[in-house]
């Protein structure tokens, strides 16, 4: 039976993991290779993920440089970060795209925390759903009481860590937009 509160863990962590990933793409004013890796490039006749034909590295804190792995993808590398909406204007020198990434003003500071604190809301729903999940798993389940209390409170105190870990991403994530 205590495989219920594995199986819970392991789709909370999953909940986690999409949050971290979704917060990686929150721009902090600094430049990091995961604000613009899985930006969706024309390529090859289809859309791929710009870290699938190039690699990025950050040389400073405000400028990012894409090498594509076929230099014949750098226009197509290039239009897709000029349509990605997030203000960065690349260009291109010998099939290396630059981009630089310009300082966030105080205001657009403020918008990202609150998109953080929306993203992590959403994170804390994805958490509660799961315990939902199999605290009616366990109600169903022919076990005597005090063992479905046992798992009850074994599945609370899992989520209430999960919630926890949110949280202190949220909070490093919050900390780093607020770092002029």
């Amino acid at each position: 039976m205590d495989e219920i509160i594995i199986t819970a863990k392991s789709e909370m962590t999953k909940a986690i993991d999409v949050i971290r990933v979704d917060l990686s793409t929150i721009r902090t004013g600094r430049a990091i290779p995961s604000l613009i890796e899985h930006l969706l490039v024309e390529a090859y006749g289809s859309k791929m993920k710009l870290v699938e034909l190039a690699s990025i590295t950050a040389p400073d804190p405000q400028t990012l440089i894409v090498t594509p792995f076929d230099p014949g993808n750098a226009i197509a590398i290039l239009k897709a970060i000029e349509e990605s909406g997030m203000g960065f204007t690349p260009g291109i020198n010998e099939n290396i795209v630059r981009v630089v990434i310009p300082p966030l003003s105080q205001e657009r500071r403020e918008e990202f925390v609150k998109l953080v604190h929306t993203k992590l809301e959403g994170g804390k729903v994805m958490v509660r759903q799961v315990r939902h999940k199999y605290m009616d798993t366990i109600k169903d389940a022919d076990n005597d009481e005090d063992t479905k209390k046992r798992l009850e409170k074994e599945l609370q105190e899992t989520t209430d860590k999960i919630i926890a870990e949110l949280d202190l991403l949220g909070k490093k994530k919050v900390e780093e937009l607020l770092t002029v």
